[in-house]
């Protein structure tokens, strides 16, 4: 998969990725960032306008790909793979990057890979990932690029400056994302409590969760390439996604119906493969979290809330005593108008909790109702 810099506009503003990295991708980039000792020796190869391919791994497909050379075994280092690059041939390094495992390595790939590649330097690079299933980085003497190749993907680094651009463009649009969606989180609250909750506000808030979630994914991949560079970005980015926690997952699960052969998963999956253009119609969201858009039905039906999300905010309630609950009693406005007693009944929930819980909820209904009329 090759990473999408700039996807699809989802309001308008600035872009986000469509997809985040893979794990794999995202290990890669991480040893790679400023402040590494990998990055130190690709800048000190740049500096010296030398290529360079390094394989990230070493195993049996590596050895076997392997000619000529000779073996090393020695601790790894930037000065080190900067030295080794002068001459000819690949660099093997083992997958920790702690040692540099071979140099001056011709590597003999799989001809009938196919690849896109024209440079034989890359054409290698690009077969060589795909053979053997580790990372191998390219670095161009004439352009002066470093290319990642892992399995079928390839990335071309970018300096900090470029990155920490994007970034900053991308966390402000996360901060009118974030101002939206709490708008729209207490208004949903205020509603469950009075019990006046349409099918437009849960997919109003769907849609922002989701949105949320892709473009914070999209920093959390700059955090990531950034390295010691984005320690600042981290931050900003930790302070603004604070507190929203398994949010979509629990509005989910408040309004899926439970009869329904579609489980949590299936519906968090089909949320993520919608496209810029289907997050931004609720009617397809209400479709996909099937609590509407079906015949007959419209974004102004009544819907009612099990009452997972607002359980979980109840302090120090395990989520198999909040399962519980809500299996007992089957709709937030049942819990609602339930007493200490009636709470009691249910299985893990005795006087102390009950009382916890009766507590909770009533001060989160006074909150909400609160902040909507005031």
């Amino acid at each position: 998969m090759r990473r999408q810099r700039n996807g699809s506009n989802l309001l308008g503003g600035t872009t986000v990725a469509d997809v985040a990295l893979p794990e794999l991708f995202r290990e890669t980039l991480r040893a790679v960032a400023p402040g590494t000792e990998l990055r130190d020796g690709l800048e000190r190869i740049l500096r010296g306008r030398t290529g360079a391919l390094i394989v990230l791994g070493y195993n049996p497909v590596v050895e076997e790909i392997s000619s000529g050379g000779f073996e090393l075994d020695v601790d790894f280092s930037s000065t080190r793979l900067r030295e080794l690059a002068k001459m000819d041939g690949a660099i093997v390094v083992d997958h920790n990057r702690n040692r540099i495992v071979r140099a001056q390595v011709q590597l003999l790939p799989d001809s009938t890979i196919e690849t896109t590649e024209s440079g034989t330097r890359h054409r290698t690079a690009e077969r060589a990932a795909k053979q053997t299933g580790f990372p191998v980085i390219s670095v161009s003497q004439s352009m002066r690029i470093v290319a990642l190749y892992v399995g079928g993907s390839r990335y071309v680094l970018e300096d900090s400056d470029v990155i920490l651009s994007r970034a900053n463009q991308a966390l402000a649009t996360l901060e009118r994302y974030k101002a939206r969606l709490d708008e729209v989180s207490g208004t949903l609250s205020a509603l469950e409590i009075e019990d006046l909750v349409t099918v437009r506000d849960v997919a109003a808030v769907v849609q922002r969760l989701e949105m949320v979630r892709r473009i914070s994914a999209e920093i959390s991949d700059y955090v990531v390439e950034l390295g010691t560079n984005g320690r600042l970005l981290a931050l900003q980015f930790d302070e603004l996604i604070g507190g929203i926690g398994p949010d979509l997952e629990l509005v989910v699960r408040d309004y899926l119906d439970p009869r329904s052969a579609r489980t949590l998963d299936d519906v968090l999956d089909a949320l993520a493969e919608l496209d810029s253009t289907q997050l931004i119609d609720l009617t397809q969201i209400s479709r996909v979290i099937g609590v509407g858009g079906r015949q007959g039905e419209s974004l102004d039906s009544a819907i009612a809330p099990r009452g997972f999300r607002m359980l979980t905010k109840v302090p120090r309630l395990p989520m198999s005593v909040v399962t519980a609950l809500v299996e007992h009693f089957g709709s937030l406005q049942r819990m609602l108008s339930a007493t200490i007693d009636d709470l009691e009944v249910v299985e893990g929930v005795g006087t102390q909790r009950a009382r916890a819980v009766r507590e909770g909820l009533s001060r989160q209904a006074e909150s909400s109702l609160l902040e909507r009329f005031v």
